[in-house]
């Protein structure tokens, strides 16, 4: 069949309480590869580490059947795990530098999704929006667990502390899923600065009513008004 096109936009931006932007992102529609992430490790370690994960998956030019090209993206994130690794243990005070990441990849009428962390993909399909992640984190344990209600995870003064990331511990386990493409599809990745502000059912919302730009635009100017505690990155795109 032939190949699906995709209309994207992308937005980033600082917030109210942040002095740097350790949210990194890539958006490449001609190779049909999108990724977020949010750094972590304090001064400019987080816009480092966001950085180098952006830079392994743009690096990474693997092509194939689309299970080929995530598998390799899944290894490139991992020697990025391990060069970060080295570089939290390389000074005098040794420490953590890693980053959350989602990344989201097309091939004809499949889909594939790769993450770590608490950066989100969502897909909206229709009137229907699903969460295609699940974070990794201490509150989404809690939940499983049947210890939170799901509707109180964002909330909750936990909902910072993240489980798994790149650059985290000497092992990285990527989770990946995968499923059809239709013309129409409309995915949204973000930084927790996005999604814990925002309800799903607000992302919908704008995002079915508007244009991808306006879209945008509307969501960040949402979640500046919420306050903006943390960095805010997201990709809308839509296949066509």
């Amino acid at each position: 069949m032939p190949a699906m096109g995709f209309d994207h936009v992308s937005r980033t931006h600082v917030g109210c309480r942040r002095k740097l932007n350790e949210d990194a992102f890539l958006a490449d529609a001609d190779r049909r590869l999108w990724a977020v992430a949010d750094g972590m490790g304090g001064h400019d370690a987080g816009e480092g580490a966001s950085a180098a994960v952006i830079d392994a998956i743009a690096c990474c030019k693997a092509q194939g059947a689309i299970a080929e090209v995530a598998t390799a993206l899944a290894v490139a994130l991992k020697d990025a795990n391990d060069r970060l690794i080295v570089l939290g243990r390389s000074g005098e005070d040794q420490r953590t530098i890693g980053s959350t990441v989602v990344v989201l990849l097309a091939n004809g009428d499949e889909y594939a999704c790769l993450w770590a962390g608490d950066s989100r993909a969502y897909r909206l399909r229709g009137t229907t929006m699903e969460q295609i992640t699940r974070d990794h984190s201490l509150v989404q344990e809690l939940v499983d667990a049947g210890m939170l209600e799901a509707s109180e995870a964002d909330g909750h003064p936990n909902a910072n502390i993240i489980t798994r990331a790149v650059g985290a511990a000497e092992i990285l386990d990527v989770d990946r899923v995968t499923g059809d493409l239709r013309s129409g599809d409309v995915f949204l990745l973000a930084s927790d600065g996005v999604t814990r502000l925002l309800t799903p059912a607000e992302l919908a919302q704008e995002i079915d009513r508007s244009d991808l730009a306006a879209a945008a635009d509307r969501l960040i100017e949402m979640v500046l008004a919420r306050g903006a505690p943390d960095n805010a990155t997201l990709i809308l795109l839509r296949a066509v």
